[in-house]
């Protein structure tokens, strides 16, 4: 029993239990320590330790070694002519070879024989020399590289050299003192002050079993002088002359070691050179502060090391204490846990270095305000960032446990729904890998959106407990708390002369901060993404729990949680509306509240907090921030209006993601003023002082300002938070060219016209890290192969150097192999899901969003339909020649969106009717994957081969899932709209399949709409304005919609969908000849064209022609459903009615006949697969573009004004591998430049294209 180092009893018998359960999961591997040792100094270290053993033992032999001592002798004579590189050869192919692994060295031993023989730590890397990646073979070694090191710092050549030789700085003193103190035996040190000195001490005491009582820690620049009061382990004096003398003798080897502690990584971890800088301000310091200041910078002086042993031992102390289980007994997803935990360790060392550098170099910052951040799993996503992922694997199959089981047993974070909150979280990784000082704010949702399953073909929502088992993630924040208030009244009062406003709240609850790390891509950097949460200002009303009410008792908590319990509450009442309010208001206050407590507490006041703050919205949710920044500067720092209005619209830019009514909100006047009297206030007086900017420009123009002013006027008054967030931002973004484009003429024109300069685009990009490099490895390691280096990770426009392979043939069947094992693991996991076994021969067709009317899934199930009818109606000849076809969909419809949850409920009836058919077999699939989520699309994505953005045109802001795909290899169906057209620009329109109308062309179409709607009102009240978008009223279109026939029984259609001898339903004004021959003439799936060429746009609809005849495929299409052949057709009426009139606001029907030709031409390509191979890895290669690095970056020039922060622990070592100038200062791009970045050395930019 060594100090306070207890032995555990029962731990070998634990220990042989554990082993025998272990090796009915995976045999573990042999565990190896690894160590590149001067055998002399060893020999020196482990005679003191056996002599301190010897003494306290009685003192049978100071020298002790015996025959382990001769063979040490042994090896270090026949080593002595040996390099410290052959030594480590040697000692690896030693330990490789034997079949149990000996006995790791005591920590001092092993640390002083490392630095005596010059070793230099290993440090994981994800790929080698010639680009191929760590997961080339699941049973790879961790790499290891070594460390470059001052030539001063370079260890002598004679390895067996006894004693390391001193540099001339080495002026090491250590003196044991028995007389000073009663107590303790005191040992002063004095050297020169290394990162690692006091743990390198420490751990030679423990060694030695000696109990440190006291330290004082006394640094004087480059020197340290420090004293230890120590006992042994009874508490006693050292009193033994041999054990103080190995004391001496042991401390001495360790402190004159060269390249124990020299240089910016030492044998105890990388040094934390930024520490060294917190403490440099000693002038103001009393004796005893600047000992404690020193005390506390030792303690922590370097990094966690990142070596096999470390992982582990860091990995099972998580285990026993942080989740208190057992290190002989924990499951896979304990092993995650802890797995998280230790991951976690480093981000924080990183995370807090970071905030401390932002702190001194007081950046300008970013502030990014978004209600979602779809962030997915992060434990792997971490791993690859801080290039350890290796290292984890093999630390784990160590312990007898896969990094690729243990990771599916992570929940994804439930803080998002779509592609609003999935873009926040790529910019977030691409702001952390760019080294920009900024942050992430949202909320922390305890249950999400929800979680989908699918009963009886309907959506069913279920609470998404994601939390229940903990977030290792997420650091709590309990003294980061804020109060936000609701309700209640406002008062005015006299002050200095001026009326102050005093909002006097009866509602209050606190908002409490979750910290989640986010690291940058090979960057020291790590920002900060930071959540807020909704507690009761008191727990618990133990009054009215006394007095019998105990419903009341907890009232206060449920209310107040309930805020940030989900995402998006279903508004579709006046309380649900009240909640959502409620819960934005809640974000941006806490929001605010942090930013200038922070900004006050580092620069003392508000001074050129608008030069040093950008703050960007992320849709119009957290407008009402607005009002909430203008109130608290002036009523609670007491700026007058002028001074407040300056800085709002300084520090305010506003993104536009889409023209549809849920992302340009509207309040009711009355919920803003009864919920937000102070912030109705203020936005009135904002319009106020706005209608009279607009009045100066433009006159009295009463049109113009009913159309622009931020309140709504009419039955019942509206607050307009778009207009708001136009008003108050200095900057307007679109998110794609189109969309950006399509703003400015449409629903922002008037805003354009006052603003102009106000107006920009920024497109929209995804992350090439985790949605290629990362849910990819096979495409990665192909890619990296192939170019010769994984540069393009963090600079995606390298990519353009596959152009050169699209048409080799042996790339060409790499890549396709590379596809199949994606399209085998996306098959299983169908499998897994659906229960649906599917060919992986087949053509694997997604279409994974949101489900809304607007991107058409509707069209695509019509389409799937037709497809099948078609199969059906073949002879086995025919069917010879089809495209074999797997149609993959998915998506949630939100809870109040009816007609959305109806078209899951067509997709899965289709699917249970096609699926069971065994006239079809695997010539179509159809699944409808529940729950989708980011986890789900990292395996989509791969997998997919042709993906579906078939939005109507005009009201896709950009779309992301596109980019993702596309970074893939797998080609685009798409429709002209959102980022689809600069995709295509990108990668030329012949590797797209296109159809359907232009933006321009569905405008007319509506117009045309519109006028056919009002022809035929015959009430004196119509309204002929347009219907806003995706507005479902049932009543309405059951008016509007052709009569009904009955429907005909199943009996009907025992070999056919549908019997051409059958009377069709009146469908439209077209008569029954007609809809029967214009089916007749449909062309069947055989007949496809033989080439690819992208057809002209529809032409223009010509008036009066909107509400005729469906076509006749989709009339056909229409009849099988109407006459229950997929089912009870009163589940689709809602969405078949629409078809064919002005109800068909998203044009189906205009462009199905399109619809179906492009996917024709689809069939028709891929049944040239060398054709179809080089399309693919055209796409992929000219995806640089769409990084959201290359986003960000133009955020950063154009909007946010502000320049990378890189904050690098190796920049005060030259001779660090790490800390070249390229490195630490990145080349920011200028104008016309996309993602400047130097290439790597010894990488030819001609291989690169």
């Amino acid at each position: 029993m060594r100090g306070h180092l207890h032995a555990r009893p029962h731990a070998h018998a634990v220990a042989a239990h554990s082993v025998r359960r272990l090796s009915s999961r995976h045999p573990p591997k042999q565990a190896v320590l690894h160590t590149h040792s001067s055998l002399g100094t060893e020999k020196k270290v482990q005679q003191a330790r056996c002599a301190a053993t010897n003494a306290k033992a009685g003192g049978a032999g100071a020298g002790g070694g015996g025959k382990e001592e001769e063979q040490q002798q042994q090896g270090a004579s026949s080593s002595s002519s040996s390099t410290p590189g052959d030594n480590k050869k040697k000692q690896e192919a030693k330990n490789d070879s034997e079949s149990s692994p000996s006995e790791p060295e005591e920590p001092a031993a092993a640390a002083a024989a490392a630095a005596a023989a010059g070793a230099k730590q290993p440090k994981e890397e994800s790929t080698n020399g010639n680009g191929k990646g760590d997961d080339d073979k699941e049973t790879a070694k961790a790499k290891t590289t070594k460390a470059k090191r001052a030539d001063s710092a370079a260890p002598s050549a004679e390895a067996g050299a006894s004693e390391p030789t001193p540099t001339p700085d080495d002026d090491v003193l250590v003196e044991v003192d028995n007389d000073t103190n009663e107590k303790y035996t005191v040992v002063s040190i004095r050297a020169r002050n290394r990162p690692g000195l006091l743990t390198a001490v420490t751990t030679c005491f423990r060694d030695l079993g000696v109990d440190v009582a006291k330290a004082v820690v006394d640094m004087e620049q480059d020197d340290v002088r420090d004293q230890f009061f120590v006992t042994t382990d009874g508490g006693s004096k050292l009193t033994d002359k041999t054990t103080l003398d190995s004391v001496s003798s042991l401390l001495e080897t360790v402190l004159k070691s060269p390249n124990l502690l020299g240089g910016p990584r030492s044998a105890f971890g990388m040094a934390r050179p930024y520490a060294v800088n917190a403490t440099n301000d000693r002038t103001s310091m009393s004796e005893d502060e600047r000992h404690r200041s020193d005390l506390l910078y030792t303690l922590m002086d370097t990094y966690i090391k990142n070596d096999v042993l470390s992982v582990q031992e860091s990995i099972v102390n998580h285990v026993e204490y942080t989740i208190a289980r057992s290190r002989y007994h924990f499951d896979d997803f304990e092993a995650y846990q802890a797995t998280a935990y230790s991951t976690r360790d480093r981000l924080i060392e990183s995370w807090n270095d970071t905030q401390q550098y932002f702190h001194d170099q007081d950046p300008k910052r970013v502030y990014y305000l978004s209600m979602e951040f779809l962030v997915g799993r992060s434990l792997l996503n971490a791993l690859y960032n801080l290039n350890l992922k290796g290292l984890y694997r093999e630390a784990l199959e160590q312990l007898g446990y896969n990094l690729e089981i243990i990771k599916e047993r992570e929940r994804d974070a439930a803080l998002g729904n779509g592609g609003l909150g999935r873009l926040a979280s790529c910019f977030l990784d691409s702001m952390a890998t760019e080294n920009l000082p900024a942050w992430g704010y949202g909320l922390r949702y305890q249950y999400g959106m929800f979680r989908q399953t699918i009963q009886d073909g309907f959506q069913r929502e279920n609470p998404d407990y994601w939390l229940t088992l903990g977030n290792p993630w997420e650091i709590e924040r309990p003294n980061v708390t804020y109060p936000v208030s609701f309700y209640g009244h406002v008062s005015a009062r006299e002050e200095d002369g001026r009326q102050i406003f005093v909002w006097n709240p009866a509602e209050q609850v606190d908002a409490v901060a979750y910290d989640n790390p986010i690291p940058g891509y090979r960057t020291a950097n790590t920002i900060n993404l930071r959540l807020w949460s909704a507690k009761p200002s008191r727990e618990f009303d133990l009054e009215s729990f006394n007095s019998g009410d105990y419903v009341a008792s907890i009232l206060e908590k449920q209310n107040a949680e309930s805020i940030s319990s989900v995402l998006y509450p279903d508004d579709r009442t006046y309380k649900g509306k009240e909640l959502r309010l409620k819960q934005q208001h809640f974000f941006v206050s806490a929001t605010l509240q942090d930013i200038l407590r922070r900004y006050t507490a580092q620069h003392g006041s508000l001074e050129n907090f608008s030069d040093k703050v950008a703050l960007q919205l992320n849709d119009t949710h957290p407008t009402i921030g607005i009002a909430e920044l203008m109130r608290l500067l002036m009523d609670v720092y007491k700026w007058g209006w002028t001074a407040s209005w300056e800085a709002t619209t300084k520090v305010f830019s506003f993104t536009n993601h889409t023209v549809l009514p849920e992302a340009l909100e509207q309040w009711p006047v009355e919920l803003l003023q009864e919920l937000l009297p102070r912030h109705m206030q203020i936005i009135y007086d904002i319009n106020w002082r706005f209608l009279q900017e607009l009045r100066a420009k433009f006159g009295n123009d009463q049109a113009r300002e009913y159309r622009m002013s931020i309140i709504q006027e009419g039955d019942e008054k509206m607050v307009r938070m778009a207009h708001l967030a136009l008003v108050a931002s200095h900057t307007v973004n679109g998110v794609a060219e189109i969309h950006s484009e399509l703003i400015k003429q449409t629903i922002f024109e008037d805003f354009y016209e006052m603003y102009p300069k106000k107006f920009q685009n920024k497109t929209n990009g995804v992350t090439p890290r985790r949605w290629l490099a990362f849910c990819n490895p096979p495409l990665r390691n192909l890619i990296n192969e192939t170019l010769g280096t994984d540069a393009w990770i963090s600079r995606l426009d390298l990519l353009e150097g596959l152009k050169s392979h699209a048409d080799d043939g042996e790339f060409q069947s790499r890549w396709v192999e590379v596809k199949q094992l994606a399209k085998a693991k996306l098959a299983a996991k169908i499998k897994e899901l659906c229960g649906v076994e599917v060919s992986t021969d087949a053509l694997f067709d997604v279409q994974v969003k949101r489900i809304h009317e607007y991107k058409r899934q509707v069209l695509n199930i019509l389409g799937i339909i037709h497809r099948y009818d078609q199969i059906r109606n073949m002879s086995e000849e025919e069917k010879a020649d089809v495209v074999p076809r797997v149609c993959i969909i998915g998506g949630k419809a939100a809870p109040g969106y009816e007609l959305a949850k109806r078209i899951i409920k067509l997709i899965s009836a289709v699917s249970q009717r096609v699926n069971n058919d065994p006239a079809v077999g695997d010539l179509l699939k159809v699944v409808f994957i529940p729950d989708y989520n980011v986890s789900l699309a990292e395996v989509i994505v791969p997998g997919s081969e042709l993906s579906q953005h078939i939005s109507t045109a005009g009201t896709e802001a950009s779309g992301t899932s596109n980019m993702k795909c596309a970074m893939n290899g797998c080609l685009l169906l798409a429709s002209r709209d959102g980022a689809n057209v600069e995709i295509a620009e990108a990668i030329g329109e012949s590797n797209i399949f296109f159809f359907g109308y232009t933006p321009e062309q569905v405008a007319m179409a509506r117009d045309e709409a519109r006028r056919t709607a009002s022809e035929r009102s015959m009430a004196s009240d119509a309204n002929p304005a347009e219907p806003p978008l995706c507005a479902f009223d049932p009543a309405r279109r059951a008016a509007s919609a052709p009569p009904m026939a009955e429907p005909l029984p199943k009996s009907y259609f025992e070999g056919a969908l549908v019997a051409d001898s059958l009377p069709s339903p009146s469908l439209s004004t077209a008569t029954n000849a007609e809809a029967a021959a214009a089916s007749a003439s449909a062309s069947p799936i055989t007949h496809i064209p033989s080439e690819s060429q992208q057809p002209a746009p529809a032409p223009a609809p010509a008036a009066g022609t909107y509400g005729g005849a469906l076509p006749g495929r989709l009339a056909r299409v229409v009849e099988a459903l109407r006459c229950g052949a997929f089912g009870d057709p009163s589940a689709f009426m809602s969405i078949l009615d629409s078809l064919g009139t002005e109800e068909d606001l998203y044009m189906v029907a205009r462009d199905w006949d399109a619809y179906v030709d492009a996917v024709e031409r689809a069939d028709a390509a891929y049944l040239d697969r060398e054709s179809w191979t080089s399309m693919a890895i055209q796409a992929a290669s000219r995806m640089g573009p769409f990084s959201s690095d290359r986003a960000i970056e133009e955020y950063a020039r154009d909007i946010w004004s502000t320049e990378p922060c890189v904050y690098d622990p190796a920049a005060n070592y030259p001779d660090d591998d790490r800390g070249d100038e390229a490195h630490r200062k990145k080349r920011w791009i200028q104008p016309g430049y996309r993602h400047q970045r130097a290439v790597p050395s010894g990488v030819s930019l001609e291989k690169l294209g």
